[in-house]
Formats: C-alpha cells, sequence, structure tokens
C-alpha cells in the first residue's frame, strides 16, 4: 500500500504546473486559528464510525472563515490500516467583507490510511479523495448554481519522541498537498499545500491533542493569487469503544 501510494503522488504532482497564468503573482498573508475535536468510536472488531468538527477563524480569531463537519464510516483490517468512506458540509464565510451569507459545501470523501513504526518514529500516510459541490453566492444571495470539483490529498505525517520521559509531548512534522480536478478548474490545478510543526499529547487513555504552526499556501481560481496562511492548529482526539473488549490502538490523522 505504500508503494502505492507514492506512486499515485508522483503521478498527480506533474499535473499541479498545468494550466498556469502569466500574470504576476499575488500573496495574500493572513493569520488563522484551527481548532477541531476529531472522534473515532469502535462497534465492532473491524469497524467504527468516525466524526469531526472544525472551527477556522481568520485574522487571528477575529473573523469566521468556515465551520465543518464531518462524519463517516470506518473498516479497520488491523491496526495499522484503515479505509473510511463519509460525508462532510462546511459553512463557509463570505470573503466580501460587505457581505453576510455563507455558502454552503457538500463533500463526499474516500480515505485510505496506514501507520507505520521504525524505531522511536511512527510514519502516518494518507490518501483522500473528494467530490466537492461549492454554492455560489452572487450578490450576496445564493445564486442556485454550484461548483463541482475532485480534489485528491496526500498526507505524510512523522511523530517522534523528543525524550525518555512519557510526561513529555512528541514532536510532530507533516506535509499534506491538495491538488483538484474537474471543468471549472482552470489555472490552479494545485490547490494548496500545508505544512505542520508541533507537538503531540495524550491526555488520558481516550483524549489526546497536538498544537503547533501550520503554514497553507493556497492558490485561488485566478491562477496568480495566492493566500499564505500563517495558522495555529490545536486539534483534540477522542478515541472509544462500545464493545466490551479493548480496542486496538488507532492513530487519527484529523484533517489538517
Amino acid at each position: 500500500m505504500k508503494n502505492n501510494f507514492i506512486g499515485i503522488l508522483l503521478f498527480v504532482i506533474p499535473l499541479a504546473v498545468v494550466g498556469q497564468t502569466d500574470q504576476k503573482k499575488e500573496i495574500n498573508q493572513q493569520v488563522q486559528t484551527w481548532v477541531s475535536i476529531n472522534t473515532v468510536t469502535k462497534f465492532a472488531d473491524h469497524w467504527g464510525v468516525i466524526g469531526d468538527f472544525h472551527i477556522r477563524r481568520n485574522d487571528f480569531v477575529a473573523d469566521p472563515s468556515f465551520y465543518f463537519i464531518r462524519g463517516g464510516i470506518s473498516y479497520l483490517p488491523n491496526s495499522n490500516v484503515s479505509i473510511n468512506l463519509g460525508y462532510a458540509h462546511m459553512w463557509l464565510a463570505p470573503s466580501n467583507p460587505d457581505w453576510s451569507t455563507f455558502a454552503d459545501e457538500n463533500r463526499i470523501y474516500q480515505q485510505a490510511q496506514l501507520n507505520a513504526k521504525f524505531g522511536n518514529v511512527s510514519i502516518l500516510q494518507r490518501l483522500r479523495n473528494e467530490q466537492r459541490w461549492q454554492e455560489k453566492i452572487v450578490d450576496d444571495k445564493p445564486s442556485g448554481d454550484w461548483r463541482f470539483t475532485n480534489r485528491i490529498r496526500y498526507l505524510m505525517s512523522f511523530t517522534f519522541r523528543i525524550s525518555d520521559k512519557k510526561s513529555w509531548p512528541q514532536m510532530v512534522l507533516s506535509d499534506e498537498i491538495l491538488l483538484h480536478f474537474g471543468e471549472e478548474v482552470v489555472y490552479n490545478t494545485f490547490d494548496q499545500n500545508r505544512f505542520f510543526i508541533g507537538i503531540k499529547k495524550n491526555i488520558n487513555p481516550k483524549w489526546s491533542y497536538d498544537f503547533g504552526y501550520m503554514n497553507v499556501y493556497q492558490q485561488k481560481y485566478s491562477g496568480y493569487q495566492y493566500d499564505m496562511n500563517h495558522t495555529i492548529r490545536l486539534f483534540f482526539y477522542l478515541s472509544t469503544s462500545i464493545r466490551k473488549k479493548a480496542p486496538s490502538e488507532i492513530e487519527n490523522s484529523g484533517d489538517e
């Protein structure tokens, strides 16, 4: 499965350079805050349900960016592999400061995740495919039209100990590339890249969190406009089971 992930990534990355414009690049610098709760609940030996809720704010925490919920079902053949299928909904704040109407987005996704460990280093790889229906807002009103795109995402994350003391947090380094496709995707097959550096710590056997800095570099539909989001990220993770038998340990990658 690892080789399949890498092979797909090598195939799709060259597509990101297609369809770029010759206009001068414009980069908008922003500061954001992302907070989320991500849950996994096992109800059978190889099955679980997943659910998470996200709040993302602009200008540190002053203005809304969007609110996001997601749910799905997860098949877990063993403790290192998971295959997920689910639905998500987003409420996206208007980019025009004079508008007040939030745009809806409906999303279906399919995901495969592989966990491995080499010595003190844990490696997580995640491949996710999304079908997205984004509502178009015109003059601060829903237009009735929707933009459909496909998006593929590949994440690789490294977690390692910085001390032999179990009370100390672990370090996390991760990077995710997001590419999207569709009739309306003309100038920005490359969607965004997300680089994260931070810490991860267990609160108790069920709860954990990661906290740190994430750089989100996103290309807009125009092809020459970009957002550089300097992001403070705080994600909480909850792993539970409704079975009598104790669940095997599963790492939750969240949604960076």
